[in-house]
């Protein structure tokens, strides 16, 4: 039995989950969503901007929690998180146009930056009420990961005093804590999702300052070794020649995937020095709330090897 990889991943209170559209980041939030729970936590997950699916898988869960452990979600928008900031600063009038019109975007092109310093704000106000052991957040694809984390850097230069420049600060006092905040990078064992890791992970430590955490891999090929090439030989003369070579054909296609893996994980390993996390490939068409377990037993230390 290996070492429980789920004290490393969450070891912030808040916990920023980033990678490259379609590597499985919403997945990855919700197995260490519901890992955390089961190790005993009071867990928070984040949604941002998008379709919100974390609440039905969640609602699928059956299983109860440890005593004192739950799992909260929330759904939380640049426009929401503005309003509530226009309106706790007294600003209420302009709120309720903003409202109204719809013109957050607007605000954002005037100001850039802002939408994401008061969604970052707003975290940071949740973490700060301490209702949470843990805050994860289901971040934004990895190009807007770095702009949504360097917002408050840009703003705290641009703005020199007022409530706008106070919000910066605290963020990036947020970021810049190692024991409140960290990223968690997700990627697949492939050639692009890789290079696109390790470049954001160079700019988010070299623009932002915020500690990474180890690099999730999804959907690994875990399921043991292949058969050799005289085994599946073997194996096939007593099968019929058209399905002898769809079968040989299969085998052919998954020694070609496990060898793209093996040297995109090796390549990860030699240019990012950060712990990796493995998943495994689920042979299912679309993951429910039963996979999401299945997937949580890989991080605690009763779950597979």
């Amino acid at each position: 039995m290996s070492e429980s990889p789920l004290p490393s991943l969450t070891a912030a209170r808040v916990v920023i989950v980033a990678g490259k559209g379609g590597v499985g980041k919403t997945t990855v939030t919700a197995v260490l969503a519901r890992a955390a729970v089961t190790d005993g936590r009071r867990v928070l997950v984040v949604e941002l901007d998008g379709k919100p699916t974390l609440a039905d898988w969640f609602a699928g869960l059956d299983a109860d929690p440890p005593d004192g452990a739950r799992l909260d979600v929330i759904h939380l928008s640049a426009a929401d998180a503005l309003d509530e900031y226009l309106r706790e600063h007294g600003f209420q009038r302009i709120a309720k146009r903003l409202s109204s019109t719809g013109v957050i975007d607007m605000v954002g092109t005037a100001a850039p930056g802002i939408d994401d310093v008061v969604v970052l704000g707003k975290i940071k106000q949740l973490e700060r009420a301490g209702d949470h052991d843990l805050i994860i957040v289901d971040g934004p694809a990895a190009g807007h990961a770095i702009t949504f984390l360097t917002s408050a850097s840009g703003l705290a230069d641009a703005v020199r005093g007022g409530p706008v420049k106070r919000q910066s600060d605290d963020v990036l006092e947020l970021l810049a804590d190692g024991d409140r905040a960290m990223v968690v990078l997700v990627t697949l064992p492939e050639t692009t999702p890789v290079n696109e890791t390790v470049e954001t992970a160079f700019s988010l430590e070299d623009d932002v300052g915020v500690r990474l955490g180890p690099v999730v891999v999804n959907a690994v090929d875990a399921a043991g070794d292949l058969p050799s090439v005289e085994e599946v030989d073997d194996a096939l003369t007593a099968v019929e020649p058209g399905e002898a070579a769809s079968l040989r054909g299969a085998w052919e296609f998954r020694r070609s995937r496990r060898a793209m893996e093996v040297e995109a994980l090796d390549r990860l390993g030699e240019r990012l020095p950060l712990a990796q996390v493995h998943l495994p490939a689920l042979p299912v068409a679309g993951l429910g709330a039963h996979d999401i377990d299945v997937l949580a037993s890989h991080l605690t230390e009763d779950g597979p090897t």
